[in-house]
């Protein structure tokens, strides 16, 4: 049983056709990356599933719901959490205030929900240390952190990750893998992962890759051939 199920989705950007006929699926507790060069289409996949971007045709389900119909913050509240390429720190909120924000994606919002999980200081113990600081003035790395721990407090059943290790240096890369690991076998979450760091891509269960728009190969990232990693990883 899929937790996301993705078929057929065709998607444009006025009447450029990005998304050509993508089936896609992420089951339960499984870590599924989606692997391929600059512009093929990786991106406006993840902002499709969370409602950013409309499908012309196709479906978008989360558990046997389909979500086409729902804008962005329902299907935030629905069970879906997103980590932008970027991070979208607010720089002027301190690490607490950014922390808080996740909690509007639960029943009742930030008018219901204060208590941050301490799960996210046991994943990043860097931001129980600087809870107090300005997101602004915390590393790359710390931003990138403090984005994951805001999505889990959203109790999110599917993570989408969007480049998570972009421009991070390699020891905090190694945390970051770690963490969504332990997520994973913690808290029972789904991840759905863009990523060009191959051992990243290896941590995950499955990969699907992408070209011009569609799926061409997908399988366990334990086969994952060079061939494959030449093709849609290097540069």
């Amino acid at each position: 049983m899929s937790l996301l199920d993705i078929r057929g989705l065709n998607v444009y950007y006025g009447e450029s056709h990005i998304l050509r006929d993508v089936d896609l699926s992420v089951a339960p507790g499984q870590m599924v990356c989606l692997i391929g060069r600059n512009g093929v289409g990786k991106t406006t996949l993840l902002k499709t599933v969370i409602g950013l971007l409309r499908q012309r045709s196709g479906a978008v389900c989360l558990q046997d719901r389909e979500l086409s119909a729902l804008p962005p913050h329902a299907r935030a509240r629905g069970g879906i959490a997103y980590v932008p390429q970027g991070r979208e720190i607010i720089p002027q909120l301190t690490v607490r205030e950014n922390l808080l924000l996740g909690l509007e994606a639960l029943p009742g919002g930030l008018a219901r929900n204060r208590h941050i999980d301490p799960l996210v200081f046991e994943l990043f113990p860097v931001l129980e240390k600087f809870l107090a600081r300005r997101g602004g003035d915390l590393s790359g790395g710390q931003q990138q952190q403090l984005a994951i721990a805001r999505a889990l407090l959203g109790k999110p059943k599917l993570l989408l990750l969007d480049e998570p290790t972009e421009g991070i240096q390699p020891s905090v890369v190694l945390d970051i893998e770690r963490a969504v690991r332990r997520i994973i076998e913690t808290t029972g979450i789904s991840v759905l992962l863009v990523e060009q760091h191959l051992h990243f891509v290896r941590q995950a269960d499955w990969y699907y890759a992408m070209q011009k728009g569609g799926v061409v190969a997908s399988g366990p990232t334990g086969e994952l051939s060079k061939a494959v990693v030449d093709r849609f990883l290097s540069v």
